[in-house]
């Protein structure tokens, strides 16, 4: 009998350690499964049961949450929506979260296990804490500036700090206001359904995830490379370029928008945005040196974060030399994000460094507790100190007295290159009025801001549409914004 008990007790030993086993697999191995699975609600339910962290500006939220009352209780809201959704994106219980909401999500949504005191235990446990906040790099007047310059506009406007890549602002026009799609109900769907059917994009970030040909703001990048290989060595000696110039092996002939640019030295070329100057300067500098210049600003990159992902901007590699010539005055295949064309003026500002843009600060907990910070940005070299310094002086001039003189500032010094790129069929489209820039106050001690403006629906009751006319405005106005809130300036 005694033989019996005991080998009873040990099968119950045995469907003990047997229920323990897969009670520890369930928790352990199988709980990312059911925790994930579609029909789980227990996820969802605890998601939205507390609120959401936010996401700041100058120190103040520029997102909220709402108690509904309701099976899944808080819901996403936001001050002044449409300026800060290419920032912010949305955060919706039906259709997910973009952008910051998304990339930040962990540290929003109070999951990642750095909130915890015990980073390893919260990462086992797979525990729920409160919302952390994240701190951005904006600058709410910088941003304002570029929201109110592009009212009634279609385009985009990218700021960035050049000596640390700091993005100033991002806005892009038209916007939508990310809280119509927070909640879970019909007018959720209807909302949904209506800005995907709307022709302007209004949920298309032009900032960063829609590239354009930068017609002539990218003769900066023409310009480093040419001065950078030697093709020109002094600016104010005559290029020898014909006008019009015929693009090699064509009999295509390229002209130029203003008169005057038979010959003329690189200075005036820039000055004046001479297409033929350029054109010819790009071929001679051949397609590796120019590919190569481009890559340094960077251009080709697929993997640029800021943190969410940024649209490739690309200069073809494979052409014959009249394709060259095109995409040397940005156009051909040549395509850039503002964002992209913003680091190129930042790098002329930098003395020709190219920081990392990032938009994250740093990221805090409930209680204001750092859990990361951004830290130095990888930095590389578009072109030579001394090849910087004459870029800055062409930039200076053209504010001066060449095409972008609606930039000037009083009391500081712009540098600036306009833009008018073609597209279409057949270049029938309106062209898009570009303008990149740089600024610094006479008491700061280096350039504090750098600013690209694309505008896709520039006057077309202009005689001339130009970047100078349509984007200039706009970009003065970002950096009197960045300079007047600098700490230089207010002492």
């Amino acid at each position: 009998m005694t033989r019996h008990i005991r080998h009873a007790a040990f099968f119950c030993a045995l469907l003990l350690a047997a229920l323990l086993v897969n009670a520890a697999r369930v928790q352990v191995v199988e709980a990312p499964a059911y925790g994930d699975n579609i029909a789980n609600r227990r996820t969802t339910i605890a998601r939205y049961g507390q609120p959401r962290g936010d996401i700041l500006v100058d120190g103040t939220p520029v997102t909220g949450s709402k108690d509904t009352s309701e099976h899944l209780r808080y819901e996403r809201t936001y001050a002044n929506g449409p300026m800060y959704a290419p920032v912010t994106g949305y955060a919706s219980q039906v259709y997910g979260t973009t952008l910051l909401e998304h990339t930040e999500d962990g540290v929003l949504a109070g999951t990642d296990p750095l909130l915890s005191p015990f980073p390893l235990w919260g990462a086992a446990t797979r525990s729920r804490y409160p919302g952390g906040d994240v701190v951005t790099t904006l600058r709410r007047a910088a941003q304002e500036a570029a929201y109110e310059g592009l009212a009634g506009r279609k385009g985009a406007v990218a700021a960035i700090e050049p000596s640390t890549g700091r993005v100033l602002a991002l806005v892009s026009a038209p916007s939508y206001d990310p809280s119509v799609l927070s909640g879970n109900g019909s007018a959720v769907a209807r909302s949904w359904s209506t800005l995907n059917r709307d022709p302007d994009k209004p949920m298309l970030n032009r900032a960063v995830r829609k590239t354009y040909p930068p017609g002539s703001t990218f003769k900066v990048v023409t310009a480093a490379a040419a001065l950078d290989a030697g093709v020109v060595e002094d600016l104010d000696v005559r290029t020898r370029t014909p006008d019009p110039y015929t693009l090699p092996g064509t009999r295509t002939k390229l002209t130029n928008a203003s008169d005057g640019c038979k010959d003329v030295p690189l200075r005036n070329a820039f000055e004046w945005s001479c297409n033929t100057v350029f054109a010819k300067l790009g071929v001679e500098v051949g397609v590796k040196r120019m590919a190569a210049t481009a890559g340094a600003f960077g251009f080709n990159d697929p993997d640029l974060k800021i943190p969410y992902s940024v649209a490739r901007s690309t200069f073809d590699t494979r052409v014959d030399r009249a394709q060259l010539a095109l995409s040397s005055i940005g156009q051909y295949n040549t395509r850039a994000t503002p964002l992209q064309m913003a680091m190129v003026a930042a790098a002329v500002a930098n003395g020709g460094q190219v920081r990392s843009p990032y938009l994250v600060e740093r990221t805090v907990r409930a209680g204001g507790g750092t859990v990361a910070a951004a830290g130095s940005r990888p930095m590389r070299q578009a072109m030579r100190p001394s090849t910087a310094a004459q870029l800055r002086d062409l930039m200076v001039d053209v504010v001066r007295e060449g095409t972008g003189t609606n930039a000037w500032i009083p009391g500081a010094t712009v540098g600036g290159k306009t833009g008018t790129a073609q597209h279409g069929l057949g270049n029938s489209g309106t062209p898009y009025a570009w303008f990149v820039s740089w600024a610094q106050g006479d008491h700061d001690v280096e350039p504090k801001v750098a600013v690209a403006v694309v505008v896709e629906d520039a006057d077309a009751d202009r005689g001339e549409i130009s970047g100078g006319g349509d984007a200039a405005p706009i970009a003065r106005a970002v950096m009197e914004a960045v300079l007047k809130s600098s700490p230089e300036h207010r002492r």
